[in-house]
């Protein structure tokens, strides 16, 4: 099995070598939105036997694939237009829905209802690595199947035989993920919308932005509407999105009713402190994890000294959070906030909670 480190500058090597294997009937454990994967072409029966092998799949037992968007989503299943207002509410995002199939894969990922399960996440590595692929790939967990799911490659190497170790072709490691929970799974088959697994998260609401002006009321809005619900402990924002897509704008929108006039990206710093004059809270720590690389570098930030009750933590770049996740979620009420870019004026910010 051949390893390669993800690293910030390698990512376009890494799918270029990924759809190399992939295009051959390769099989790569892949890092997720949730926890490591194993990818494999959907349409590929070969490829499917080896990943079924892999994980001792017992036949019946369905599995999900990930697409690149609304497109090739749309080409492998059917879609009610009722369904589609449910669908771009939760997608892209920590889901997986079940919808009727168009028997554009394997067979045996479907179910015997003739359903298939999508997934179409906010994990930019993936959607570049299908993107390129041009064809859907499977998106079950790394794990012997009745496992649990894996967030170290080596924990999952070390459940492996030398047989099945050798059925695997590549392995992309990103060291340790966030300890998230798999995908929420919804069908969305009938009438009713019904959750068949929970993952960490829930949506709780949508907005759409067409300016910062816009932004940072949102921002105020979700604040307003949270902070009363923090007793005894500290209130933490996790912003995710892409370079540029207003998660700093966003926190200027809460900083500024706070008093707080001359909020910046700590990008070089990784860290503001900002003392407050509130009735809820006594300090505002703001963090921007864009330069973290590492475990270690998490570890310098000192979260432990500002994780206290009374105090407001913002974290820009919050899929780098890794495994601070853990410390925060226990002693933490936590909002997640994802910003997406929609055109050069407009946003949506996708709320979230721990379920």
């Amino acid at each position: 099995m051949k390893t390669i480190v993800l690293k910030r500058g390698n990512h376009s090597y890494i799918v270029k070598e990924t759809v190399k294997v992939l295009s051959s009937g390769g099989l790569v454990v892949f890092p997720s939105d949730t926890v490591y994967g194993l990818l494999a072409d959907a349409t590929n029966k070969y490829a499917i036997n080896k990943l079924i092998e892999v994980k001792n799949r017992p036949f019946g037992k369905v599995i999900s694939i990930f697409v690149d968007g609304w497109g090739m989503l749309d080409k492998q299943v059917e879609i009610l237009s009722s369904q589609k207002q449910v669908l771009h509410e939760i997608l892209p995002g920590a889901f997986t829905v079940i919808l009727p199939s168009k028997h554009q894969v394997d067979s045996r990922l479907e179910s015997e209802k003739n359903t298939l399960g999508i997934r179409l996440i906010k994990y930019l590595l993936i959607n570049q690595l299908v993107r390129a692929f041009g064809k859907p790939l499977t998106a079950t967990s790394a794990n012997l199947s009745g496992k649990q799911p894996h967030y170290q490659l080596s924990t999952f190497q070390k459940e492996l035989s030398s047989k099945k170790t050798q059925l695997i072709d590549l392995a992309i490691d990103a060291g340790n993920l966030p300890r998230n929970r798999p995908s929420t799974v919804i069908d969305l088959t009938k009438a009713n919308i019904k959750v068949l697994r929970q993952g960490d998260r829930s949506v709780d609401k949508i907005y759409i932005s067409k300016s910062e002006k816009e932004t940072k009321k949102i921002a105020l809005s979700i604040f307003n509407q949270n902070k009363k619900n923090v007793v005894k402990k500290p209130m933490v924002f996790i912003i995710s999105g892409e370079l540029g897509a207003g998660k700093t704008v966003f926190i200027k929108g809460i900083g500024e009713e706070l008093g707080i006039n001359n909020i910046i990206s700590p990008t070089y710093t990784i860290a503001y402190e900002y003392p407050l004059k509130d009735k809820y809270f006594n300090k505002l720590s703001h963090f921007d994890l864009y330069q973290i690389d590492s475990a270690q570098d998490l570890e310098k930030i000192g979260i432990e000294e500002v994780l206290k009750p009374n105090n407001l933590l913002m974290f820009e770049w919050g899929e780098k959070i890794g495994n601070l996740i853990k410390v925060i979620n226990k002693r933490a009420y936590i909002v997640y906030i994802n910003i997406e870019y929609i055109t050069e004026g407009s946003r949506k910010l996708r709320v979230s909670y721990n379920s």
